[in-house]
């Protein structure tokens, strides 16, 4: 079934309020599960993954209370020693999948972690290996390196362990969250390539702020994660505003012209996505950083320059610069992304060829994308399972009349309330 898309015929005058981290969201619940009763989680994302991150610590036992307007309070904490036998149902949360993955490795009880057919296919093997060489027992239930896998605490421990970059960070954030409680703690040396390393600073910052000194270091092995042994303490974490999600509304002021600002996201953010406001920048935009909003600016008679950027730490805003590059006045270049043919698409296979049917000059590469400006027209595109391209095709239509969609309710991985939020930016700059 055919979504369409409604093209802005005025330029934008609006503020968005854009859902919470889910990176960091589920980085905080994990800590708050192992830190146990007395503390909470605020502003978590309404989306699919967090969701599936709640639904699974609860399936693990720990005693998670939602109390409204994205609260989470935590009553009990993960008990280890249980030996009762789990099944966890991720979805599509490729996050929340491997977080729990190492997670469940803490406890002495076989748990299966499983997901939906895409998320089967998603590569997990660098991850289960290194739990493996910590010594729990993992178990592959039909491909090896793949969900479905069981996984329990063998002799789990620390040490030193090395684990290849390449893939994704999230298997160093999934062994980084759980080192605490591994005997001696643990070094976690991040070898050869390296991707998202924005997000493995991320954690470290979450970690402290659960009281773990964990610290992040580069050697000449690689990236060095140190946490020493210990235990998180139950406290009330606020989630910061999503830096990914808003690139979004950015993007569409940075199209359609206008302006558009994000309360509650400052440069100051955890996150690596905040770098968005800065590709604005160089692209053209103005961006103004205050102490408790961000906001960019784009006269319509002023067009977009070109941008030619290594993308390798902000991997999730590739959908967002493409499409905003198909507007351009001159060439761009995005480069060091090979690895998110992995991701919930094939984003840079995928995101080409939807791109080009509506006329727009895009060449895939070996690791990116090379885009010239071009004339645009309308088309039906495919979403491919993936959120980020949705929202992304919900930009392009945003100077683009007849655009339309399949699967808009895709979206609800991280951002449920998109469409209306971008039907609130359309009429509100008229």
């Amino acid at each position: 079934m055919s979504f369409v898309l409604e093209v802005f015929d005025a330029p934008i005058n609006c503020k968005v309020a854009v859902p919470g981290s889910k990176s960091i969201a589920n980085r905080a619940l994990v800590c708050a599960a192992l830190a146990g009763g007395g503390g909470s989680v605020t502003n978590v994302p309404d989306g699919d993954d967090s969701a599936a991150m709640v639904l699974g610590l609860r399936a693990l036992g720990v005693d998670v209370v939602g109390v409204g307007d994205g609260e989470f309070r935590f009553d009990s904490a993960l008990d280890m020693h249980s030996t009762r036998f789990v099944r966890v149902d991720a979805g599509l949360a490729g996050t929340t999948s491997r977080f729990l993955s190492a997670l469940v490795a803490l406890r002495a009880g076989a748990t299966i972690i499983d997901g939906g057919a895409a998320l089967r296919g998603r590569p997990m093997a660098d991850l289960h290996d290194a739990l493996t060489a910590l010594g729990a027992r993992v178990n592959p239930i039909a491909t090896a390196g793949h969900l479905p896998v069981e996984v329990s605490a063998g002799a789990v421990r620390g040490g030193e362990i090395e684990i290849p970059g390449g893939v994704s960070s999230q298997f160093a954030t999934a062994l980084a969250l759980i080192a605490p409680y591994l005997r001696g703690g643990l070094k976690l040396v991040v070898a050869g390539e390296r991707v998202s390393d924005s997000y493995l600073e991320m954690t470290v910052e979450v970690m402290r702020d659960f009281g773990v000194d964990a610290a992040i270091n580069d050697s000449a092995k690689g990236r060095v994660l140190t946490v020493p042994e210990g235990r998180y303490v139950a406290r009330h974490y606020a989630v910061e505003p999503d830096a990914s999600s808003a690139s979004y509304p950015m993007a569409l002021a940075a199209v359609c012209g206008g302006s558009v600002t994000i309360p509650n996201l400052t440069a100051d953010s955890l996150q690596g996505d905040v770098a968005f406001a800065d590709i604005l920048e160089a692209m053209g935009c103005r961006v103004e950083r205050g102490p408790t909003s961000m906001s960019v600016h784009r006269d319509p008679g002023h067009p977009l320059h070109g941008i030619d950027i290594d993308m390798v730490d902000v991997s999730d805003l590739v959908p967002t610069v493409a499409v905003v590059s198909v507007f351009a006045a001159e060439g761009s270049r995005i480069r060091g992304v090979g690895f998110i043919r992995a991701k919930e698409s094939d984003r840079l296979g995928d995101l080409s060829r939807e791109l080009s049917k509506t006329g727009a000059s895009v060449v895939e590469t070996e690791d990116g994308l090379i885009i010239q400006p071009t004339v645009l027209r309308g088309a039906h595109l495919e979403t491919h399972h993936d959120h980020r391209l949705a929202m992304s095709f919900g930009v392009l239509a945003g100077r683009i009349a007849g655009i339309s969609i399949d699967d808009p309710s895709v979206v609800s991985k991280s951002w449920p309330g998109f469409w209306s939020v971008r039907e609130h930016m359309r009429t509100a700059g008229r």
